[in-house]
């Protein structure tokens, strides 16, 4: 009797155990990372190039934050090659994604390989760039693009110095014309600097104020700096170059190396130099006094939002957006979650970059 006794007793705790162990298992589920982990959900994420820091940034990000809650994440980085790009998110539309995140290199050459993942059923999030004449994209998780070019354009206006009585050169260096945040960002830019182009205080030596003309294409370093070397030849021999208005820190390094080719110096007639990303090489040029200010744009929030993205729509929810009218791809307006692009220069970047903890003291002083 007593070992029977024993042997109900015992098999009732085992079985309390596993009720327990069940219990945690649920309650576990019960937030998303668990229920995603659970599923076993992949994700795919085609990112365009290493060549800069941010998309390093933006990919590593991105993965972090998905596997943290459970989903199993293909990361692929194109390195500016367009049919690589394609061919990656085609590989990932064949291994089982269930939801794609692309942030294009130039969006018109994935239309196609769009349109196979709405047939497969694999919703697809635009991260940064706009997916353009394509219905297969379903959120789109950006900066406040024009906002950057109004911010650069406002930083121009209030601290340029230019009046008709005392007017200033500017060159523009804009962004890729196959990316549609380069458009806006332009627009932005334009906004704000045009009453100055109007009454004389800002005065564009080479003309090459239209899109088309001061455009670099893939935001490409080498482009910028030899177009820049070629406006400092043919048009400021004999006066200087007192601003220039890159669109990102690349561009900005690119116009740095040509101003010091052509014998400017940092301290002595030096411009006011723009950017865009407050990439680390960035802002150490901004507290040294080579490069003036750029846009802080923290990838982390960036991600972040994309992430609820990816998770609503792969629970069927809705996520949160914030702008329903400005991202028209010219098929759809895409519903969109746009975060606020924050200007830094030498007077504010500790507040910004390192109080955040974005960067830290001993990163910037390497």
């Amino acid at each position: 009797m007593k070992k029977k006794l024993l042997s109900i007793v015992l098999s009732a705790t085992m079985v309390a155990g596993m009720l327990v162990g069940c219990g945690g298992g649920a309650a576990a589920s019960a937030d998303g990372g668990s229920a995603a982990a659970s599923k076993g959900q992949k994700v795919g994420v085609a990112m365009p190039t290493q060549s800069s820091e941010r998309w390093i940034n933006d990919g590593k990000n991105m993965k972090s934050q998905l596997e943290a809650i459970g989903y199993e994440v293909d990361l692929q980085y194109a390195e500016d090659d367009v049919q690589m790009q394609v061919s990656q998110i085609e590989n990932m539309i064949a291994s089982g994604v269930e939801c794609l995140v692309i942030a294009s290199i130039d969006s018109s050459a994935l239309v196609n390989v769009e349109a196979q993942a709405k047939e497969a059923g694999i919703p697809i999030i635009a991260y940064d760039r706009l997916l353009m004449d394509t219905d297969a994209v379903s959120y789109y998780a950006t900066f406040d693009n024009k906002g950057v070019g109004t911010a650069i354009g406002k930083y121009i206006v209030d601290n340029s110095g230019a009046t008709p009585d005392d007017p200033k050169t500017i060159e523009l260096f804009m962004g890729s014309p196959d990316d549609n945040n380069a458009h806006m960002l332009y627009a932005g830019l334009m906004e704000q600097i045009q009453p100055l182009l109007d009454d004389g205080s800002l005065v564009c030596k080479s003309g090459q104020l239209d899109f088309e003309s001061n455009c670099t294409l893939r935001w490409d370093q080498q482009t910028a700096m030899k177009r820049c070397e070629d406006i400092l030849t043919g048009y400021y021999a004999d006066e200087d170059l007192d601003i220039c208005a890159t669109a990102y820190d690349g561009l900005a390094y690119g116009c740095m190396a040509a101003l010091e080719g052509a014998g400017y110096a940092v301290g002595t007639k030096w411009p006011l130099i723009t950017g865009q990303d407050a990439e680390l090489m960035a802002t150490k040029h901004i507290i040294s006094g080579k490069q003036t200010m750029s846009i802080a744009k923290d990838t982390r929030k960036l991600a972040e939002k994309c992430v609820t993205m990816v998770q609503a729509v792969l629970e069927g929810a809705e996520p949160e957006i914030n702008d329903t009218e400005t991202y028209n791809n010219n098929v759809i307006v895409v519903p969109s979650y746009l975060c606020t692009p924050e200007p830094v220069d030498k007077d504010n970047y500790k507040e910004i970059l390192v109080d955040s903890g974005y960067y830290t003291e001993d990163q910037l002083a390497e």
